[in-house]
């Protein structure tokens, strides 16, 4: 399985790339607006991004409303850098601006999937990517990880003619992402505090410790 990171913070970005195992960048206006960056600066900054993680899908998000909106907007963010890829709200519009899309070579990442029929729609149309939702499934009393099960056997299960990848996306925790690779996501995509928890364990910790003081008494020896 591979990691994007879910963010928009260039330094979060930077780092988490020096790790060696960054594969990808997801964003969202949510995410952009975090950085307090304003209208005027959205394109320079996905351009900025698209730099640091040169050769990386980065996904960035159209807010437009209507199919043809989508389209132009959509050809617009992926004139930005070679590797943006458009990222479009699951939806009749958005399935009809994707189908345009992918015919013309431009990569579609469709979002704030929550369902396999939702997924499976997404992938005829043309999407590269469908990144269905884990913890906001959990948020409402429903298991995220069974329905991303369902969405992995179910898009995996066909041709669509064209890579699909599924990306397990809204990830709270080290177990949203041990359970996403069990199940066969492609990739997760995962918030810089959620990723840097996967470091973690307390016996790596407590080893760690061991190994200091256990130095520190061969240098006083």
């Amino acid at each position: 399985m591979k990691f994007f990171i879910d963010t928009a913070d260039l330094g979060e970005i930077s780092e988490a790339a020096s790790w060696g195992c960054l594969a990808g960048v997801t964003t969202n206006p949510s995410l952009y607006a975090r950085t307090g960056g304003g209208l005027a600066d959205f394109e320079d900054h996905m351009v900025k991004i698209a730099t640091v993680c040169e050769g990386l899908p980065v996904s960035a998000e159209s807010t437009a409303m209507t199919t043809q909106e989508m389209i132009a907007d959509g050809r617009r963010l992926a004139a930005l850098a070679p590797n943006v890829v458009v990222k479009l709200p699951i939806g009749s519009q958005s399935l009809a601006a994707t189908h345009a899309l992918a015919a013309e070579g431009v990569k579609v990442n469709m979002t704030l999937i929550f369902s396999a029929p939702q997924a499976l729609l997404a992938a005829r149309a043309g999407a590269r990517f469908v990144s269905p939702f884990i913890g906001r499934i959990d948020d409402i009393g429903y298991d995220g990880i069974a329905g991303l099960e369902d969405i992995v056997r179910a898009v995996h299960n066909y041709d669509y003619g064209h890579e699909v990848e599924i990306i397990a996306a809204s990830i709270r925790s080290p177990h949203h992402v041990t359970q996403a690779a069990l199940m066969g996501a492609d990739i997760a995509t995962v918030p810089f505090g959620a990723l840097k928890n996967c470091l973690s364990h307390p016996l790596t910790e407590q080893g760690l410790a061991r190994f200091e003081a256990d130095w520190a008494e061969v240098k006083n020896a």
